[in-house]
């Protein structure tokens, strides 16, 4: 008995030491923190010091596309990260993700705001099988100035139309269908659809009876923040197929008060007229029409506009460019051009 109490004595006393050995060791050389080392989430230790955390699984997300209103007032869409949502409540989200002061506030590109009332809630969405999306919303949703009632209607519909088999969208409040919109007496009894325009853009000069509305698609930036704003333009069209006029306006552009970019060169222009085939829209330009003319480059903005605007039309679901005396066009990436462009390469397409 008292030898093994002598034993743990000693052991004791050697393990003091050696914990004094190593503490002197520690302390006579401070560890310097690695260089760029940051606090993650702003958490210290009790002494003051950055500590790496694990960093916590990100949350699961999936982008989709808002439209809202830019710093120059116009309607236009941005591809924004969203919490992937509960089973069929894609709609009632990205709606609830447009209203002021809501979950989309944090997540507002520079110069960018929502455009339902604040406090707007949705009390339901109706898909119906004729492609008529019912959405209803609360009393809230009538507290907006009337110079928005147009960028509502135009900013709700584009973003529920995102959706392959949404084509029409109709409003409630409080569970009473709107025939017009509440504040400046809009009609909107049959639904509104990306036919009725967004931010159009009138023409005093136009002859409107031999005129069709076109939304044609520009690049516009925002402290480094490059989107495309589409723009309703009246086109003269000889009938529904006459894509050379549609082409003509947009390398016109939508002039300088839509506060976008034209990025086609003076010098572009059709040489042949556009045919279309099995939904491929064919076109023939000069050597204009390039950014480099000697890697045959068209520019991406320049592709993305075209892409965009035409694929717009009826019974177009993909463009084919082609430059005369050239072989083969490519991107900026010196990529070819080897099969139509469709929308999918800038909004990927998606059914609720």
């Amino acid at each position: 008995m008292g030898k093994s109490i002598i034993r743990l004595i000693v052991a004791f006393g050697i393990l003091v030491l050696l914990a004094g050995c190593f503490k002197g060791e520690q302390s006579s050389k401070e560890v310097d923190p690695p260089q760029n080392a940051e606090a993650v989430n702003g958490e210290e230790t009790e002494e003051g010091e950055d500590t790496a955390a694990t960093p916590a699984e990100a949350e699961d997300t999936v982008s989709r596309e808002l439209y809202l209103i830019d710093s120059n007032g116009m309607v236009a869409s941005q591809m924004v990260d969203l919490p992937v949502p509960e089973e069929n409540q894609v709609a009632q989200q990205v709606v609830e993700y447009m209203v002021k002061g809501g979950p989309i506030t944090p997540m507002l590109p520079n110069g960018f705001q929502a455009v339902l009332p604040e406090d707007t809630e949705v009390l339901g969405i109706d898909l119906q099988e004729d492609g008529t999306i019912v959405v209803d919303l609360s009393e809230d949703f009538s507290e907006y100035e009337a110079s928005s009632e147009l960028p509502i209607l135009e900013a709700v519909t584009h973003t529920l139309t995102q959706f392959d088999n949404v084509h029409k969208v109709k409003l409630r409040v409080d569970g009473v269908d709107l025939k017009e919109m509440p504040v400046n007496g809009t009609p909107i009894n049959n639904g509104y659809t990306r036919a009725n325009g967004i931010n159009l853009t009138n023409n005093d000069t136009l002859d409107y009876f031999n005129s069709s509305p076109v939304t044609m698609f520009y690049p516009a930036e925002q402290e480094n923040n490059r989107y495309y704003v589409p723009v309703t333009q009246y086109v003269e069209m000889e009938d529904e197929s006459d894509i050379a006029g549609v082409i003509n306006e947009l390398m016109d552009g939508p002039g300088y008060q839509n506060q976008v970019v034209n990025v086609f060169s003076p010098e572009a222009a059709l040489t042949e007229d556009p045919v279309i085939e099995e939904g491929v829209a064919n076109l023939t330009f000069n050597e204009g029409i390039l950014m480099d003319a000697e890697q045959h480059i068209i520019s991406d903005e320049v592709m993305e506009t075209v892409v965009r605007t035409l694929t717009q039309q009826p019974d177009i679901d993909a463009v084919n460019v082609q430059v005369e005396n050239v072989d083969e066009v490519f991107n900026e990436n010196g990529e070819p051009y080897s099969a139509p462009v469709s929308a999918q390469l800038y909004t990927p397409g998606e059914e609720l």
